[in-house]
């Protein structure tokens, strides 16, 4: 990873309209967020494979439990990281709502996503964040794409279907809006509408405000611990009615263009 991710390091690519706030002072560079539900057996090796791609940046990793009925919260309490927050659900609420709980505690003003399960590589971590570093004013969040992804047959297919009557339904320019690897800036994060399921929408949601998203090729592995918690026929069932929320939400948004403060 280069030296672009730091604590001191300005916000470069902050949209005309809106001025990343400055580091906060003593927060991490990057605030790392992994929902988990029952994943005991892989939770440890994967804080493990994040502390080895941040290896050198100042960061926190904030995992946070869905009301796991395993050794989930047992398995963290054992890890070595450095910088490891574990927040607990007392019940579960589902991965849009682990996210923000992980968002909204995280200390720093950059955050990366990525699933608990395992499937994502925390080695393309650090990729992503340079891309969002470095990327245009507008650019708010940089987003994963599974090209080549280690899922049953019936899921790739359920996915495929379901991204293409997204993508041609919202025009969010996605091809996987269902991988979790993000990186993004916790005050665009924050000013977007709240919902159920919403971390399937947050490029449409992203643009919305006005941000521009990008999309980078990353890896996706097969899972070797614990099971999906999605049912090709749930999934499906919530995204019609999700994709009749979001149409709303977009055809209900104003632009007011460029906004400039005037000098005095």
């Amino acid at each position: 990873m280069n030296g672009a991710v730091t604590p001191e390091a300005e916000h470069r690519n902050a949209p005309a309209f809106f001025a990343w706030p400055a580091s906060r002072p003593g927060a991490p560079a990057v605030s790392v967020v992994a929902p988990m539900f029952n994943e005991a057996g892989g939770a440890a090796s994967l804080v493990a494979e994040i502390a080895d791609a941040l290896e050198g940046v100042d960061y926190e990793i904030v995992v946070v439990d869905d009301g796991s009925t395993d050794d989930t919260v047992t398995a963290l309490s054992r890890s070595p990281a450095r910088g490891l927050r574990v927040l607990r659900h007392a019940s579960n609420a589902g991965q849009s709502r682990a996210l923000r709980t992980g968002i909204l505690a995280a200390r720093s003003d950059i955050i990366v996503t990525l699933d608990g399960d395992g499937q994502n590589n925390p080695a393309d971590v650090p990729v992503l964040l340079n891309a969002l570093l470095d990327g245009a004013p507008a650019l708010a969040m940089v987003a994963g794409d599974r090209k080549k992804r280690k899922d049953s047959a019936a899921k790739k297919w359920a996915s495929r279907a379901a991204n293409a009557l997204r993508k041609r339904l919202l025009r969010d320019g996605a091809d996987d809006t269902g991988c979790g690897l993000k990186a993004f800036y916790r005050e665009a994060y924050l000013r977007l509408p709240y919902f159920d399921h919403m971390h399937r929408y947050l490029p449409a949601l992203m643009r919305r405000e006005g941000f521009s998203v990008k999309f980078l090729s990353v890896r996706h592995r097969p899972r070797a611990h614990g099971a999906s918690k999605y049912t090709n026929i749930g999934r499906l069932m919530v995204a019609i009615r999700d994709l009749t929320g979001v149409l709303w939400l977009l055809g209900r948004s104003r632009s007011p263009g460029r906004i400039e403060e005037l000098e005095r």
